[in-house]
């Protein structure tokens, strides 16, 4: 395993998922900042994301938090994925605004943590995301040599 400082382990291992992160980088998402166990993104509403009432759909603002908490979960250097997550929704979002979900790591105990994920606009919470992930015991940068 690389062997980094948390900090720079964190930044690392999120500059190597994004250049993988095609679904991300197509949603218009931006790393804000990342550190072991957090991750901040933002994404601005487009257009093409609102439903027939005018509004951010839902399934793409859980995919906001959702990406987050993958950022997030992924800090430590080891391949992390989702085992689930709820997501609650109490203020839509409109088109233009620009959304920010910041995830920090609640408990990791084996392959498995819990990660909170709290999406704002404004100083207005409008969605939290608990996510549950699980390691896959496998790096996510090479070794360094």
């Amino acid at each position: 395993m690389v062997s980094l400082e948390p900090a720079a382990l964190a930044e690392a291992c999120a500059e190597t998922m994004c250049e993988s992160d095609g679904a991300s980088r197509a949603l218009g998402m931006v790393i804000e900042d990342v550190g072991p166990g957090t991750a901040r993104l933002s994404m601005k509403i487009r257009p093409d994301m609102v439903n027939g009432h005018g509004i951010c759909h839902g399934g793409l603002l859980a995919t906001l938090a959702d990406s987050a908490f993958a950022f997030a979960c992924n800090t430590h250097g080891t391949v992390t994925v989702a085992a689930g997550f709820e997501v609650t929704f109490l203020e839509p979002a409109r088109l233009g605004e620009i959304l920010v979900a910041d995830a920090r790591e609640v408990a990791l105990r084996g392959r498995s943590g819990i990660y909170d994920v709290t999406v704002r606009q404004g100083g207005n919470v409008i969605a939290e995301f608990r996510g549950r992930s699980r390691s896959l015991g496998r790096p996510i940068l090479e070794e360094r040599r």
